[in-house]
């Protein structure tokens, strides 16, 4: 099991009554933070670096905070943050004070909470890279929190923009620069209202003008066009209006759901329905290119800001980041592993009398479901071959029946995830060696040197933990033959959408094709794939291609999964004979036909963005710039 650092999770809420109707209610001032807590907790696996909270009190009185911020890193932070937050409300005393009072005073306590944990796709870390970011102003309608999961590929030229307006950001990040882009149209969107209303008004009455009056969706149109990546973007205004906003292709998740209470987003669906305990078929997905805006007013709406574009919603999402308990993605996950049955029976010789079945802890579990349901069914497929053959041989009596009738799968947990070693005390081989010790083994249910063993993982993506681990302990069960089966397919290309996954020489895939053009005479292809790269660097965006689909044009899957085996094997530390089998693009889509963005996979990446970012990686490596994303 290969961790991947990935996509961040956001979660929003607005409260579309007043407080004390949530008291009356629910008993507690505190309903949206308790529901801010649930919705961050139940998204908990989308951000193990840190994580942060903003609220926004909409009815501060003057000389008292209304844009409130909590934010911790590492693995623990939500539950830093809320005790931290909890904290400060205990000392103030909510059932002390009157529902006014609490309404203008009690901190943390507002109308607007925003949600974020993160993962960093960057390389960066420190508690200044923590979500919600917060622009400060004096006047509430240009104060501005935001967060979001995404990442950029345009983010030069985004900075480049800013910087030439005269803006000079404190740090060079996607999400500082977004900040300041949209604090810059924020504030050109005040001074659009004041000039509508200045003649007519002064004081108080034009800034309550201004507040009521904000367009985010003119604020987003004027600046959004120019993003190029994957993105959920999030803000909220100091004065109470609010947005999040989806990138055209859909290739981040967005859902949300609206009552007269509440309204809520977040990165994943069935999180919106179990803290809401709300049905299915209410809680939508966000459009791509669409902003789901609630204004000052509570007024929702949906609004078209990009156009959709072409679906490239997010495969990998379906196969490894998003909850299983997702209906669809459940249904999904079980198809992938149903999809592996025939190229499994190959490698096995049809022999599924001595094939012990199994899968690693624990995101492999519904994939594998999947497959030994394919199992069954082609166990039942033989049954009944066997039946009538014996009906036609004569030889069909009550013994021979229950003979055929009691084959069944052998299917086993063989591998146990009991702790997680603190390999980083040791070096060198005494660090393979612990590593090699992560999963414990159950003995006993393979026959030595007879059964075949076959597990199925999520995805494939390095070989470390292959190599260092997972083979090694498979083998201590002395199987004839090991069989590796991942139910994505060969993860072949870098990510700039929001996973952790930019450098070429990361992926075992790459290191293999590599390795084979050059043991065949075929290092030309290397050569030449960069000096195409090179010529892509000042290609417009039209005129973008994918120039690394070269280095795997000469070869089969099979060819480069079979070059992985002695990649991960050379060593001479497994005795049994390895084959790893992967998912194929065609299975993929057919498992995940709504979820089609498969670039991790075939290259073809839905923005210009990410095709000059994957040549030039390339570059990179061809350079030796290994430490270079």
């Amino acid at each position: 099991m290969e961790i991947l650092k990935h996509e961040c999770g956001v979660a929003m809420i607005r409260l579309l009554k007043p407080l004390e109707y949530y008291k009356e209610k629910y008993g507690t001032y505190a309903y949206g933070l308790n529901k801010l807590y649930l919705l961050m907790e139940k998204q908990h696996n989308r951000g193990q670096e840190g994580a942060g909270i903003g609220v926004v009190k909409m009815h501060s009185s003057p000389g008292n905070e209304y844009v409130f911020r909590e934010r911790a890193l590492g693995k623990d932070a939500i539950q830093e943050i809320f005790d931290t937050v909890r904290d400060k409300i205990s000392r103030y005393d909510l059932n002390g004070h009157s529902s006014t009072e609490v309404d203008a005073d009690a901190p943390f306590i507002g109308e607007i909470y925003m949600g974020h944990l993160r993962y960093s796709t960057t390389g960066k870390s420190g508690i200044s890279y923590c979500h919600p970011f917060l622009r400060r102003n004096n006047w509430r309608s240009r104060n501005l929190l935001m967060c979001g999961n995404f990442n950029m590929t345009n983010v030069d030229a985004i900075f480049n923009e800013v910087v030439a307006g005269g803006q000079h950001p404190r740090i060079y990040s996607d999400t500082v620069i977004l900040l300041e882009q949209l604090g810059d149209a924020l504030d050109k969107e005040n001074h659009r209202v004041y000039r509508q209303y200045r003649d007519s008004l002064s004081g108080i009455s034009l800034t309550t003008a201004i507040e009521d009056s904000l367009d985010m969706s003119r604020i987003l149109s004027s600046t959004a066009h120019a993003w190029d990546g994957g993105f959920v973007i999030c803000g909220a205004t100091g004065s109470g209006d609010m947005f999040a906003l989806r990138d055209r292709h859909g290739i981040r998740p967005a859902f949300y759901y609206y009552d007269d209470e509440v309204v809520v987003l977040a990165s994943e669906r069935p999180v919106i329905q179990t803290v809401l305990d709300v049905a299915r078929r209410e809680v939508r997905e966000l459009t791509p290119g669409s902003a789901l805006i609630v204004d000052k007013a509570g007024h929702v709406s949906v609004r078209d800001i990009l156009g959709e574009d072409t679906n490239t919603r997010c495969s990998f999402e379906r196969i490894y980041f998003s909850r299983g308990s997702d209906a669809d993605i459940y249904r999904e996950r079980k198809q992938l592993g149903c999809n592996l049955v025939p190229a499994i029976m190959k490698s096995i010789g049809g022999d599924i009398a001595h094939t012990v079945f199994s899968f690693i802890p624990n995101t492999a579990e519904v994939a594998f479901i999947g497959m030994v349901s394919g199992f069954e069914k082609e166990l039942d497929r033989i049954k009944t071959d066997m039946i009538l053959q014996a009906q036609k041989d004569g030889t069909l009596d009550e013994h021979r029946l229950k003979e055929i009738m009691d084959r069944n799968l052998r299917v086993e947990k063989v591998a146990i995830k009991d702790i997680k070693l603190r390999t980083f005390i040791a070096e060198g081989e005494s660090r393979n060696d612990l590593a090699a010790h992560v999963y414990d083994v159950t003995y006993g249910i393979v026959e030595n040197g007879v059964d075949n063993l076959v597990v199925i993982d999520d995805s494939i993506v390095r070989g470390t933990t292959l190599k260092q681990s997972i083979l090694k302990m498979l083998d201590r069960l002395h199987p004839k033959k090991i069989v590796i089966v991942s139910s994505s397919p060969q993860v072949r290309y870098p990510d700039y959408y929001g996973i952790d996954m930019s450098r070429m020489s990361e992926f075992i895939a790459f290191r293999a094709a590599v390795a084979l053009l050059r043991e065949r005479g075929m290092a030309y292809v290397l050569d030449e794939t960069y000096r195409r790269c090179l010529e892509q660097e000042s290609k417009l965006d039209f005129e973008l291609v994918n120039c690394v689909k070269a280095v795997y044009a000469p070869f089969t899957q099979e060819e480069i999964s079979r070059k992985m085996v002695e990649m991960l094997t050379d060593d001479g530390s497994v005795n049994a004979e390895v084959d790893i089998i992967y998912q194929t693009i065609p299975g993929l889509r057919e498992a995940i036909p709504a979820h089609p963005g498969d670039w991790y996979f075939s290259g073809d990446y839905p923005t210009p963005g990410g095709m000059r970012l994957v040549n030039r990686a390339f570059i990179n490596f061809y350079e030796g710039n290994a430490d270079k994303r």
